[in-house]
This record gives C-alpha cells, structure tokens and sequence, in this order.
C-alpha cells in the first residue's frame, strides 16, 4: 500500500513538471525583448474652407415666418450654384417661441435656418461668402485638412514612422551589443487630425445694407499632424 502511494506521488510530480514546461517555453519568447515607440509629425496645410451662413428671422404667424426663411434660403441656395467647385450643404434649421415678459404666453416665433459651403477654391468662396452676406450673417469660418491631402499624409508619415521605428530599433540592439533583432509586433496608429480651425463671426467683416459686399480674410493656417510606430523587437544576442 505504502509503495502505491510513493509511486502515485512521483507520477503527479511528473505530471506536474511536464505541464510547466508550455509555461517556461513561454516566457523564453520574452526572453531580450523589448518594447518601443517612435512618432513623426508633419505641418499639413489645411486647404478645404467651410463657411457657416444663416438667416434669422421672427413673426407672429408660424407659417409666414416659415415661408420668408425658405425663401431667403432658396435665394441663397441657388446664387452659390452658379459659382463652380462649391459644395452646399444645409444646416440645422429650428423654430421656437418667444413668451412674453413673464414667460406664460407666446408672443410669437424665432426661426434660424444655416447654409454650409466648403470648397477648395478660397477666393471663389471668399468671393461667393461676402455677395451672401448681404442678406445672411456669418456663423462662422472653418479651415480643415481635405480627404485627399489627409491620404496623402497618412501614406507618407506610415513610411516614415517605420523607418523611424527600425533606426530606433537598431539603436537599442547596438546598445545591449546584439548581433541583430526582429520584429515581433508592430501597430502604426495617426494621432487624428485637430478639428477644423474655426474664427467665429466677431473676427469676420461685416458688409452693410448700403456697402459693397465685403471679402472674407482667408487665413487658413497648418496643422500638425503625427503618426506613432509602438511595438517590440527581440534582440539576437552573439
């Protein structure tokens, strides 16, 4: 009985040793790894406009009040089709009343209606913002980065991150007097793009009812932008 009982013992202990060996296998890959991270940036030009325009109005009658807005609107809308390369885009519209002094009755109704234009082309938006401006007021001017310049970036800071990863790299296994490295994971992230650059309308000039439409500054200014290489390499010891 005794001599069943040691052997069950050594069998568990073989047992045992046998299933730590995944577990020390394991931790052998981590053996000279170690982690990295390298960032580049670049300043890109934020080249796509986008203006803000809208038209407030007030009345007793709801409907009449609707129908001035549109039209106003619709006027605007189809003077800045003539203009080429101008991307229109209508924004938010809404209509609420206004109450009395002691906020119990409604007096009548306030609707602001908005029109957004974007474009490429600054002077011919510039141009088409301040002829708008005679029967619209400015919400605000935005300069953004473009998808096309944004792929662009993104294709160029990729490359530019992994070769900064790869002297990084070299570097720290030159440090430990390695004999070479390898990759064992890399993951290329960008930090994103800053929203777009907005001057709101006290920055803007204003056109008058009896002056001469009045031209926008441009001033559309860069961005940086930055894409990160995190990863960890092995490194080949002599």
């Amino acid at each position: 009985m005794h001599t069943f009982r040691r052997s069950a013992a050594l069998l568990a202990l073989s047992v045992g040793t046998v299933a730590s060996l995944p577990a020390l296998a394991a931790d052998e890959l981590h053996y000279n790894q170690i982690s990295l991270r390298a960032e580049v940036s670049q300043e890109v030009a934020r080249d796509l406009m986008i203006v803000t325009l809208y038209t407030e109005e007030q009345n007793t009658d709801p409907a009449k009040l609707a129908a001035d807005v549109s039209t106003t609107l619709n006027k605007a809308l189809a003077q800045a089709k003539q203009v080429k390369d101008i991307t229109l885009r209508q924004g938010s519209r809404n209509s609420y009343p206004i109450y009395d002094t002691k906020g119990q009755k409604i007096t009548g109704w306030r609707e602001r209606a908005e029109l957004r234009l974007e474009s490429s082309d600054f002077a011919a938006l510039s141009k088409l913002t301040g002829e708008l401006l005679t029967d619209l007021k400015m919400g605000g001017m935005d300069f953004a980065i473009a998808t096309p310049t944004r792929n662009a970036s993104e294709d160029a800071l990729l490359k530019d991150a992994v070769t900064a990863f790869k002297a990084r790299a070299q570097l720290a296994t030159d440090a430990l007097g390695g004999k070479g490295y390898k990759i064992v994971n890399l993951n290329l992230n960008s930090n994103g793009y800053p929203q777009p650059y907005m001057r709101g309308p006290m920055m803007m000039k204003a056109a008058s009812m009896d002056a001469a439409p009045v031209t926008p500054d441009v001033e559309p200014g860069t961005s940086q932008v930055s894409m990160t290489a995190d990863g960890s390499i092995e490194v080949l010891m002599p």
